[in-house]
């Protein structure tokens, strides 16, 4: 797939600013660290309903967590 179409991520970063741990942020959206781990290291993409619920979670517009 060309990389330019990956959805990437500044998950990390946003959490973060908020002061919360992977476990803290995953309890908060109902996933597992590992998941959030995942995200956050670009192994995984989530689904456009958990990239939302994510967003709700950080009060972050998408396009502040998520990027081409």
């Amino acid at each position: 797939m060309d990389d330019s179409l990956v959805l990437k991520n500044k998950l990390k970063e946003m959490r973060a600013e908020r002061g919360l741990s992977q476990a803290q942020l995953a309890a908060m959206v109902g996933v597992s660290r590992n998941t959030i781990s995942s995200i956050e290291t670009g192994q995984f993409t989530p689904t456009a309903k958990l990239a939302l619920v994510l967003c709700l979670a950080l009060d972050k517009k998408f396009e502040e967590i998520f990027y081409f």
